[in-house]
Protein backbone atom coordinates (compact mmCIF):
# COMPACT_ATOMS: atom_id res chain seq x y z
CA UNK A 1 0.00 0.00 0.00
CA UNK A 2 2.86 2.47 0.77
CA UNK A 3 4.85 1.54 -2.69
CA UNK A 4 1.43 2.58 -4.06
CA UNK A 5 0.87 6.02 -2.40
CA UNK A 6 4.54 6.72 -3.30
CA UNK A 7 4.07 6.02 -7.01
CA UNK A 8 0.61 8.29 -7.16
CA UNK A 9 2.78 11.03 -5.11
CA UNK A 10 5.81 10.52 -8.07
CA UNK A 11 2.85 11.10 -10.57
CA UNK A 12 1.48 13.94 -9.41
CA UNK A 13 4.46 15.74 -8.50
CA UNK A 14 5.65 14.83 -12.49
CA UNK A 15 2.58 16.08 -13.49
CA UNK A 16 2.78 19.58 -11.64
CA UNK A 17 6.53 20.10 -12.40
CA UNK A 18 5.07 20.12 -16.47
CA UNK A 19 2.38 21.99 -15.20
CA UNK A 20 4.61 24.82 -13.49
CA UNK A 21 7.02 24.53 -16.63
CA UNK A 22 4.09 24.88 -19.36
CA UNK A 23 2.61 27.93 -17.03
CA UNK A 24 5.86 29.52 -17.10
CA UNK A 25 5.99 29.48 -20.52
CA UNK A 26 2.82 30.75 -21.48
CA UNK A 27 1.71 33.24 -18.16
CA UNK A 28 2.77 36.49 -18.09
CA UNK A 29 3.79 36.71 -14.25
CA UNK A 30 4.62 39.93 -12.66
CA UNK A 31 5.96 39.31 -9.26
CA UNK A 32 6.45 42.91 -7.99
CA UNK A 33 2.65 43.28 -8.39
CA UNK A 34 1.96 39.72 -7.04
CA UNK A 35 3.50 40.92 -3.38
CA UNK A 36 1.94 44.29 -3.91
CA UNK A 37 -1.54 42.73 -3.85
CA UNK A 38 -0.44 40.97 -0.38
CA UNK A 39 0.52 44.06 0.82
CA UNK A 40 -2.37 45.96 0.15
CA UNK A 41 -5.01 43.01 1.57
CA UNK A 42 -7.15 43.86 4.36
CA UNK A 43 -5.74 41.12 6.63
CA UNK A 44 -8.73 41.94 8.99
CA UNK A 45 -10.91 40.17 6.79
CA UNK A 46 -9.00 37.39 6.13
CA UNK A 47 -8.82 36.89 10.27
CA UNK A 48 -12.63 37.38 9.86
CA UNK A 49 -12.74 34.81 7.66
CA UNK A 50 -10.41 32.77 9.65
CA UNK A 51 -12.31 32.86 12.82
CA UNK A 52 -15.74 31.44 10.60
CA UNK A 53 -14.01 28.52 9.45
CA UNK A 54 -12.85 27.82 13.13
CA UNK A 55 -16.84 28.67 14.60
CA UNK A 56 -17.58 26.04 11.57
CA UNK A 57 -14.87 23.23 13.23
CA UNK A 58 -17.49 23.77 16.51
CA UNK A 59 -20.34 23.12 14.82
CA UNK A 60 -18.98 19.90 12.81
CA UNK A 61 -18.46 18.39 15.71
CA UNK A 62 -21.78 19.48 17.31
CA UNK A 63 -22.96 17.40 14.34
CA UNK A 64 -20.95 14.86 14.93
CA UNK A 65 -21.75 14.70 18.39
CA UNK A 66 -25.66 14.43 17.39
CA UNK A 67 -25.10 11.40 15.71
CA UNK A 68 -23.17 9.70 18.40
CA UNK A 69 -26.00 10.67 20.84
CA UNK A 70 -28.02 7.43 19.87
CA UNK A 71 -24.95 5.26 21.09
CA UNK A 72 -23.46 7.75 23.79
CA UNK A 73 -24.27 10.74 24.44
CA UNK A 74 -21.82 13.15 24.32
CA UNK A 75 -20.28 17.21 24.41
CA UNK A 76 -19.21 18.98 21.32
CA UNK A 77 -16.15 19.52 22.88
CA UNK A 78 -15.44 16.22 23.98
CA UNK A 79 -15.17 15.51 20.20
CA UNK A 80 -13.40 18.65 19.09
CA UNK A 81 -10.41 17.68 19.40
CA UNK A 82 -10.54 15.00 16.95
CA UNK A 83 -12.26 17.04 14.28
CA UNK A 84 -9.16 19.65 14.82
CA UNK A 85 -6.40 16.67 14.62
CA UNK A 86 -8.19 15.29 12.48
CA UNK A 87 -8.26 17.87 10.21
CA UNK A 88 -4.70 18.99 10.75
CA UNK A 89 -3.58 15.47 9.40
CA UNK A 90 -5.84 15.59 6.56
CA UNK A 91 -4.44 19.44 5.65
CA UNK A 92 -0.36 17.98 6.14
CA UNK A 93 -0.78 14.29 4.52
CA UNK A 94 -4.06 14.70 2.69
CA UNK A 95 -6.74 12.63 1.83
CA UNK A 96 -5.02 9.44 3.33
CA UNK A 97 -5.79 10.98 6.71
CA UNK A 98 -9.40 10.94 5.86
CA UNK A 99 -10.26 7.94 8.64
CA UNK A 100 -7.92 9.97 12.03
CA UNK A 101 -11.20 11.71 12.75
CA UNK A 102 -13.94 8.53 12.58
CA UNK A 103 -10.47 6.97 14.18
CA UNK A 104 -10.01 9.08 16.93
CA UNK A 105 -13.35 9.88 18.14
CA UNK A 106 -14.09 5.65 18.23
CA UNK A 107 -10.79 5.76 20.67
CA UNK A 108 -11.72 8.28 22.47
CA UNK A 109 -15.35 7.08 23.00
CA UNK A 110 -14.78 3.39 23.21
CA UNK A 111 -16.43 2.96 20.13
CA UNK A 112 -16.59 0.58 17.04
CA UNK A 113 -14.60 2.23 14.44
CA UNK A 114 -16.85 0.60 12.27
CA UNK A 115 -19.62 3.24 13.44
CA UNK A 116 -17.82 5.86 13.33
CA UNK A 117 -16.74 5.57 9.92
CA UNK A 118 -20.52 4.70 8.86
CA UNK A 119 -20.62 8.32 11.12
CA UNK A 120 -18.75 9.77 8.27
CA UNK A 121 -20.25 8.86 5.79
CA UNK A 122 -23.65 10.27 6.62
CA UNK A 123 -21.63 13.56 7.84
CA UNK A 124 -20.59 13.91 4.59
CA UNK A 125 -23.76 13.41 2.62
CA UNK A 126 -24.30 16.34 4.66
CA UNK A 127 -22.20 18.15 3.60
CA UNK A 128 -22.67 17.15 0.22
CA UNK A 129 -26.26 18.36 0.25
CA UNK A 130 -25.92 21.09 2.10
CA UNK A 131 -22.80 22.64 -0.30
CA UNK A 132 -25.32 21.48 -3.23
CA UNK A 133 -28.78 23.43 -1.79
CA UNK A 134 -26.68 26.48 -0.96
CA UNK A 135 -25.06 26.45 -4.73
CA UNK A 136 -28.37 25.82 -6.90
CA UNK A 137 -30.53 28.21 -4.52
CA UNK A 138 -27.68 30.92 -5.12
CA UNK A 139 -27.58 30.34 -9.05
CA UNK A 140 -31.55 29.75 -9.79
CA UNK A 141 -32.68 33.20 -7.57
CA UNK A 142 -29.08 35.41 -7.25
CA UNK A 143 -30.25 38.62 -8.73
CA UNK A 144 -26.81 38.62 -10.23
CA UNK A 145 -26.42 35.50 -11.30
CA UNK A 146 -27.30 36.07 -15.06
CA UNK A 147 -24.21 38.18 -15.40
CA UNK A 148 -22.51 34.81 -14.90
CA UNK A 149 -19.87 33.19 -17.66
CA UNK A 150 -21.83 30.62 -19.32
CA UNK A 151 -25.04 31.64 -17.83
CA UNK A 152 -27.32 28.89 -19.36
CA UNK A 153 -25.17 25.85 -18.55
CA UNK A 154 -25.04 27.26 -14.91
CA UNK A 155 -28.64 27.38 -14.66
CA UNK A 156 -28.75 23.86 -15.78
CA UNK A 157 -26.11 23.27 -13.28
CA UNK A 158 -27.81 24.45 -10.21
CA UNK A 159 -30.88 22.54 -11.20
CA UNK A 160 -29.48 19.55 -11.92
CA UNK A 161 -27.33 19.87 -8.20
CA UNK A 162 -31.32 20.90 -6.68
CA UNK A 163 -32.12 17.16 -8.56
CA UNK A 164 -29.43 15.47 -7.43
CA UNK A 165 -29.86 17.07 -3.52
CA UNK A 166 -33.61 15.47 -3.74
CA UNK A 167 -32.50 12.43 -5.42
CA UNK A 168 -29.90 11.93 -2.57
CA UNK A 169 -32.59 12.79 0.01
CA UNK A 170 -35.03 10.26 -1.65
CA UNK A 171 -31.82 7.49 -1.41
CA UNK A 172 -31.37 8.20 2.60
CA UNK A 173 -34.54 7.70 2.84
CA UNK A 174 -35.22 4.08 1.52
CA UNK A 175 -31.51 3.35 2.59
CA UNK A 176 -33.02 4.30 6.49
CA UNK A 177 -36.28 2.42 5.94
CA UNK A 178 -35.50 -0.67 3.91
CA UNK A 179 -31.44 -0.41 3.78
CA UNK A 180 -30.78 -4.24 3.88
CA UNK A 181 -32.97 -4.73 1.02
CA UNK A 182 -31.51 -1.93 -1.00
CA UNK A 183 -27.93 -3.63 -0.13
CA UNK A 184 -29.56 -7.12 -1.87
CA UNK A 185 -30.69 -5.31 -4.46
CA UNK A 186 -27.66 -3.40 -5.30
CA UNK A 187 -25.42 -6.29 -4.93
CA UNK A 188 -27.89 -8.89 -7.00
CA UNK A 189 -27.76 -6.11 -9.75
CA UNK A 190 -23.64 -5.50 -9.62
CA UNK A 191 -22.38 -9.54 -9.40
CA UNK A 192 -22.93 -9.85 -13.42
CA UNK A 193 -20.41 -7.10 -13.38
CA UNK A 194 -18.34 -7.76 -10.23
CA UNK A 195 -18.77 -10.11 -7.48
CA UNK A 196 -15.78 -7.57 -5.27
CA UNK A 197 -17.22 -4.64 -6.73
CA UNK A 198 -21.17 -6.22 -5.86
CA UNK A 199 -20.14 -6.83 -2.33
CA UNK A 200 -18.42 -4.06 -1.84
CA UNK A 201 -21.27 -1.65 -2.82
CA UNK A 202 -23.52 -3.66 -0.95
CA UNK A 203 -21.54 -3.59 2.53
CA UNK A 204 -21.24 0.49 1.98
CA UNK A 205 -24.98 0.46 2.01
CA UNK A 206 -25.03 -1.13 5.23
CA UNK A 207 -22.74 0.66 6.16
CA UNK A 208 -24.63 4.14 5.13
CA UNK A 209 -27.96 2.49 6.90
CA UNK A 210 -26.00 2.20 10.38
CA UNK A 211 -24.67 5.89 10.26
CA UNK A 212 -28.27 6.86 8.68
CA UNK A 213 -29.53 5.20 12.41
CA UNK A 214 -27.95 7.23 14.29
CA UNK A 215 -30.44 10.10 13.53
CA UNK A 216 -33.52 8.98 15.87
CA UNK A 217 -36.05 11.50 14.93
CA UNK A 218 -37.25 14.17 12.64
CA UNK A 219 -36.24 16.40 15.54
CA UNK A 220 -32.92 15.73 15.44
CA UNK A 221 -32.56 15.79 11.55
CA UNK A 222 -33.95 19.04 11.48
CA UNK A 223 -30.78 19.77 13.52
CA UNK A 224 -28.56 18.23 11.64
CA UNK A 225 -29.81 20.33 8.76
CA UNK A 226 -29.74 23.38 10.39
CA UNK A 227 -25.93 22.79 11.57
CA UNK A 228 -24.95 21.82 8.33
CA UNK A 229 -26.74 24.59 6.24
CA UNK A 230 -25.10 27.01 8.79
CA UNK A 231 -21.41 25.27 8.43
CA UNK A 232 -21.49 25.65 5.10
CA UNK A 233 -22.58 29.61 5.28
CA UNK A 234 -19.65 30.24 7.46
CA UNK A 235 -17.22 28.67 4.91
CA UNK A 236 -18.87 30.36 2.33
CA UNK A 237 -18.37 33.64 4.45
CA UNK A 238 -14.96 32.79 4.60
CA UNK A 239 -14.35 32.48 1.05
CA UNK A 240 -16.38 35.69 0.44
CA UNK A 241 -13.94 37.81 3.30
CA UNK A 242 -10.78 36.53 1.91
CA UNK A 243 -11.75 37.84 -1.34
CA UNK A 244 -12.84 40.92 -0.62
CA UNK A 245 -9.65 41.41 1.27
CA UNK A 246 -7.81 42.21 -1.84
CA UNK A 247 -9.19 45.54 -2.32
CA UNK A 248 -6.82 46.85 -4.89
CA UNK A 249 -8.35 43.67 -7.29
CA UNK A 250 -12.03 45.26 -8.44
CA UNK A 251 -13.23 41.96 -9.41
CA UNK A 252 -12.26 40.71 -6.09
CA UNK A 253 -12.86 43.30 -3.72
CA UNK A 254 -16.76 43.20 -5.47
CA UNK A 255 -16.62 39.73 -5.56
CA UNK A 256 -20.81 38.74 -5.58
CA UNK A 257 -22.34 36.18 -3.60
CA UNK A 258 -23.07 34.11 -7.31
CA UNK A 259 -19.32 34.44 -8.47
CA UNK A 260 -17.90 33.37 -5.19
CA UNK A 261 -20.40 29.53 -5.91
CA UNK A 262 -18.31 29.01 -8.90
CA UNK A 263 -14.89 29.90 -7.15
CA UNK A 264 -16.38 27.81 -4.07
CA UNK A 265 -16.79 24.55 -6.49
CA UNK A 266 -13.24 25.11 -8.25
CA UNK A 267 -11.72 25.28 -5.39
CA UNK A 268 -12.99 22.21 -3.78
CA UNK A 269 -12.68 20.15 -7.25
CA UNK A 270 -9.21 20.95 -6.83
CA UNK A 271 -8.96 19.42 -3.25
CA UNK A 272 -11.15 15.88 -3.86
CA UNK A 273 -7.52 14.17 -4.25
CA UNK A 274 -5.08 16.16 -1.97
CA UNK A 275 -2.24 14.74 -1.71
CA UNK A 276 0.19 15.52 1.09
CA UNK A 277 1.77 19.26 0.11
CA UNK A 278 1.34 18.52 -3.45
CA UNK A 279 -2.07 19.01 -2.77
CA UNK A 280 -2.02 22.96 -1.76
CA UNK A 281 -0.26 23.65 -4.77
CA UNK A 282 -2.69 21.71 -7.09
CA UNK A 283 -5.28 23.46 -5.13
CA UNK A 284 -4.22 26.96 -5.51
CA UNK A 285 -3.41 26.21 -9.03
CA UNK A 286 -7.06 24.98 -9.94
CA UNK A 287 -8.13 28.46 -7.90
CA UNK A 288 -6.21 30.66 -9.77
CA UNK A 289 -7.11 29.31 -13.02
CA UNK A 290 -10.78 29.67 -11.92
CA UNK A 291 -10.64 33.08 -10.67
CA UNK A 292 -8.53 34.20 -14.50
CA UNK A 293 -10.66 32.19 -16.73
CA UNK A 294 -14.02 32.63 -15.38
CA UNK A 295 -14.11 35.70 -13.64
CA UNK A 296 -11.41 37.68 -15.31
CA UNK A 297 -8.82 38.43 -12.60
CA UNK A 298 -5.86 39.32 -13.36
CA UNK A 299 -3.26 36.73 -12.37
CA UNK A 300 -1.52 38.03 -9.95
CA UNK A 301 -3.97 38.86 -7.56
CA UNK A 302 -5.73 35.66 -8.75
CA UNK A 303 -2.31 33.69 -7.39
CA UNK A 304 -2.98 36.09 -3.71
CA UNK A 305 -6.01 35.13 -3.07
CA UNK A 306 -5.65 31.27 -4.58
CA UNK A 307 -2.83 30.80 -1.70
CA UNK A 308 -5.11 32.69 1.06
CA UNK A 309 -8.23 30.86 0.25
CA UNK A 310 -5.86 27.90 1.11
CA UNK A 311 -4.52 28.77 4.58
CA UNK A 312 -8.02 30.62 5.31
CA UNK A 313 -10.31 27.72 4.51
CA UNK A 314 -7.49 24.59 4.85
CA UNK A 315 -4.67 25.26 6.50
CA UNK A 316 -5.11 27.72 8.94
CA UNK A 317 -6.44 24.56 11.69
CA UNK A 318 -2.58 23.56 11.47
CA UNK A 319 -1.69 25.76 14.14
CA UNK A 320 -4.15 24.92 16.39
CA UNK A 321 -3.92 20.68 15.53
CA UNK A 322 -0.62 20.91 16.45
CA UNK A 323 -0.74 21.90 19.67
CA UNK A 324 -3.89 20.11 20.57
CA UNK A 325 -2.42 16.85 19.16
CA UNK A 326 0.74 17.76 21.84
CA UNK A 327 -1.91 17.85 25.12
CA UNK A 328 -3.35 14.55 23.60
CA UNK A 329 0.04 12.59 23.02
CA UNK A 330 -1.09 12.23 19.76
CA UNK A 331 1.32 11.63 16.80
CA UNK A 332 -0.17 12.58 13.67
CA UNK A 333 2.06 10.48 11.11
CA UNK A 334 1.16 7.33 13.64
CA UNK A 335 -2.34 7.94 14.11
CA UNK A 336 -2.76 8.58 10.10
CA UNK A 337 -1.47 5.13 9.62
CA UNK A 338 -3.15 3.33 12.37
CA UNK A 339 -6.79 4.63 10.92
CA UNK A 340 -6.07 3.58 7.46
CA UNK A 341 -4.95 0.11 8.87
CA UNK A 342 -8.23 0.33 10.99
CA UNK A 343 -10.56 1.11 8.22
CA UNK A 344 -9.06 -1.33 5.62
CA UNK A 345 -9.87 -4.02 8.40
CA UNK A 346 -13.30 -2.65 8.83
CA UNK A 347 -13.71 -2.68 4.96
CA UNK A 348 -12.26 -6.30 4.59
CA UNK A 349 -14.70 -7.61 7.37
CA UNK A 350 -18.09 -5.92 6.24
CA UNK A 351 -16.64 -7.71 3.32
CA UNK A 352 -16.89 -11.03 4.23
CA UNK A 353 -20.10 -10.44 6.30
Amino acid sequence: MKTKHWVVWLIAAVALTALVIFAHHRIHFDWRVFFEQLRAADWRRIALGISFIYVAYILRAARWALFVRPTKKVSTFSVLGSQVIGFTAVAIFGRLADLVRPYLVARRLNLPLGSQIAVYTVERMFDLGSMALIFSTVLLFGHDSVALPHHELMIRMARAGLLGTVALAAFAIAVRVWGATVAAIAQKMLHPLSSSLAESVASKIRAFRDGLNAIGSFSEFGIAVALSLAMWGLITSAYLQTTHAFVNSPELATMTLSRCMLLMAASMGGSIVQLPIIGWFTTIGVTTTAMQKLLNVAWEPALGCGAMLLVVTFMSIIPVGLIWAQFEHVSLKKVTEESEHAGEQVAATETVV
